[in-house]
């Protein structure tokens, strides 16, 4: 699943009148702060969250589990233009009018890598993250990640398929879990962009190396 040509060029920028907005808007918030005190804070909103959904979307943990090996993360390489980089993302996806987390992410997966994934559950039971905010200071966007485990023994998963529409360009590639910290390090090195998603659990690994709780 290899794809060289998914870097894009930027043409020109400027700026977007709310009008001609089609994803998202800015807004202006006025509240009280804890003193009373009266101010206000600049916020962008985004417009496709389904009506009956209090989530914007999906993150997608999925790991590769092949008898013998090491359990390998599920990554992506996709162009972003707002930081004109390479991005080293999860799938990822907005959920449809009436889908559950659970079914954007089995959905997103397979059309996004071609993968055919089930629902990982640990020992609480549980398949899907708490609601969690991208970057609350500046945006209302928010996303539960979704665990998934890809049996790659199954033969839909020797050759997946991806099911790209016309504007995507989406590389995948595999990283042993215990190697994402090191992995992130690189490929930042190499100029790529590495999404907070990603960066976050890399970190987390490392958190939790350092402090004695892996081995």
């Amino acid at each position: 699943m290899s794809n060289p040509n998914i870097k894009g060029t930027i043409t020109s920028v400027e700026p977007l009148d709310t009008k001609d907005a089609k994803w998202v808007r800015l807004v202006k918030i006025t509240y009280d702060d804890p003193n009373s005190q009266q101010r206000t804070w600049e916020s962008s909103e985004r417009l496709t969250r389904p009506a009956s959904s209090e989530s914007d979307g999906v993150g997608i943990i999925a790991i590769l589990h092949n008898p013998g090996e090491k359990p390998a993360i599920l990554l992506q390489k996709q162009y972003r233009p707002p930081i004109d980089k390479v991005c080293i993302e999860v799938p990822a996806g907005l959920i449809d009018a009436g889908e559950t987390a659970e079914e954007c992410a089995i959905r997103e997966l397979k059309e996004e890598t071609g993968y055919i994934g089930t629902l990982a559950s640990g020992e609480d039971g549980g398949s899907v993250s708490c609601l969690m905010f991208n970057d609350p200071g500046f945006c209302n966007t928010n996303l539960n990640f979704v665990h998934i485990t890809i049996d790659m023994t199954l033969e839909e998963n020797k050759h997946p398929v991806q099911n790209l529409e016309e504007n995507e360009f989406i590389e995948c590639f595999t990283v042993p879990l215990d190697e994402l910290w090191e992995t992130c390090r690189s490929l930042a090195s190499e100029g790529c962009g590495i999404d907070a998603r990603v960066g976050t659990l890399a970190e987390g690994f490392r958190v939790a190396k350092m402090w004695g709780m892996l081995k």
